[in-house]
This record gives C-alpha cells, sequence and structure tokens, in this order.
C-alpha cells in the first residue's frame, strides 16, 4: 500500500484557522489565532537567536530567515554555523511553545482522518520537527491514534536531515515501508517542500492558507486551502463517497 504523509505543521495551521472561524458569519474567517501561533514561534526563535548569538531583533529574525530559505530549517543554519546543540534549541524553541492552551481535541480533523481507508493507504505523518514536537501536535489534537507512524528531522543525529532534501524523502518512504514514488501522497503547506517531493514523483497537495494570496508559481499537482479538500483530490482513499466537501478548486490542477 501506499501512504499519505502529512506535515505536522499543515495540521497546527489549518486547525487554528478553523477554530478562529468559529462564530463568525459565513464565509468570514478570523486568523487570530494562527498568527498567535506564528507569533509564539517567531517570538521564540528570535528570542534564542538573539541570546545564544548576541543579535539585536531585526538582526536575529534576518538571521532565522535566511537559515530557513538556505536550509529549510532555521536550526540546521545554527548547527553548521554556530555549533549550536539541536536538542537545546528543541527545549527552548518548539518544546516552549504554549501550545497547550491554544489547541484542543478537534472532532472535524478526526473525523476527516477516520474517513481514511487504512487498507488502501497508510496515515503517516512527516514533519521537520523533532518527534518531541510532532507527537505533541497530534496528542493535543486527539488524532495519534490514527497515524500509523512518524518521520521526524532527529535532533539526536548530524547532520541533520530535513525537508525538502533528497535524504529526508528517501528516509520517508522506508520508514512507511513505500517501495515506489507513485504510492507516495504528501500534503504540505511549504512551497519548497511541495515542489520538491512533486520533482520526485510523490502525488502533491500544497495546502496554501486562507490568509495567503496563490502563489505566482504553483508547487505541485494539487492546490487546496481546506484539508478537507483531499476528499476530493483522492477520493479512492476515503471509505465513502464525498458528501458535504467543498469542491476542489477549479485552478488547482496543473
Amino acid at each position: 500500500n501506499g501512504a499519505l504523509y502529512i506535515d505536522a505543521f499543515s495540521l497546527i495551521d489549518r486547525y487554528l484557522s478553523a477554530e478562529a472561524g468559529r462564530g463568525k458569519g459565513e464565509g468570514e474567517y478570523s486568523l487570530e489565532l494562527h498568527f498567535i501561533n506564528y507569533e509564539h514561534y517567531q517570538q521564540e526563535t528570535d528570542q534564542y537567536f538573539a541570546k545564544h548569538l548576541s543579535l539585536s531583533g531585526r538582526d536575529a529574525e534576518m538571521l532565522q530567515q535566511k537559515y530557513y530559505k538556505d536550509y529549510g530549517l532555521a536550526i540546521s543554519g545554527l548547527v553548521a554555523h554556530h555549533k549550536v546543540d539541536p536538542l537545546e534549541y528543541n527545549r527552548e524553541v518548539d518544546d516552549a511553545l504554549p501550545l497547550d492552551s491554544l489547541i484542543t481535541p478537534n472532532p472535524g480533523l478526526r473525523q476527516l482522518l477516520e474517513d481514511i481507508d487504512k487498507s488502501k493507504v497508510k496515515l503517516w505523518l512527516f514533519t521537520n520537527a523533532h518527534i518531541t514536537h510532532g507527537q505533541r501536535v497530534v496528542g493535543l489534537l486527539g488524532i495519534e491514534d490514527l497515524f500509523e507512524g512518524i518521520t521526524f528531522c532527529d535532533y539526536r543525529r548530524l547532520p541533520l536531515v530535513c525537508k525538502p532534501y533528497r535524504e529526508m524523502f528517501e528516509k520517508a518512504e522506508a520508514e512507511a515501508g513505500v517501495r515506489s514514488v507513485k504510492d507516495c501522497y504528501f500534503v504540505d503547506d511549504s512551497h519548497l517542500n511541495c515542489r520538491h517531493a512533486q520533482a520526485r514523483g510523490w502525488t502533491t497537495a500544497h495546502l496554501v492558507e486562507p490568509d495567503l494570496p496563490e502563489p505566482e508559481e504553483r508547487a505541485a499537482k494539487y492546490q487546496i486551502r481546506d484539508l478537507n479538500e483531499l476528499r476530493s483530490i483522492f477520493p479512492e482513499f476515503f471509505k465513502t463517497p464525498t458528501t458535504n466537501a467543498a469542491d476542489p478548486w477549479p485552478s488547482s490542477q496543473l
């Protein structure tokens, strides 16, 4: 069987956006919680850069963005150029995020994942975070029992291996026991990660957050705004026909 790889941060971002929209009029969204989540992460990261590299807040933010762009993961740049301990970074940044106060079990997300026929495709968590963060996210969302496994960036081993590099995709294939790239399906909110997955031969859906404009150049075969659109683009993996699910965006396919 193939595997449907879902990025952990995509679950967080999509969940927070949906939760923030509760109580609003139809079609209206408040992205307050989404921004709170991002700002918390940005604040923790910038503080770590400033503290350990003796940088101003602005310089810390610029360097963090540079390393993310250059390496796909800010911690990779810190390890390569500043000999930072990845596990220490994980404790002070990812594990320090106050997710417990922001995330609670999400019945809608759970129902979506439960509707996937596990005899046809494995559900696999695929994250650039260390394992503690990935497990924490799905635990708080109440969906940890629905994934057959997790491929994560192992902060205990150097050099760090993360998306979008070929070695990380190879690792995910091996750990999920998938023999062909044709049997790999991928959902991520990173344009860069989706572009590399698509180039590798994975069937890819780029999740674009509601507050973001469409990218000038599409990253993948599919572009979606909501995880429920997976019912329409991958109907063969769901136990029952699509009902009350969002239609695929007319321009979603290349």
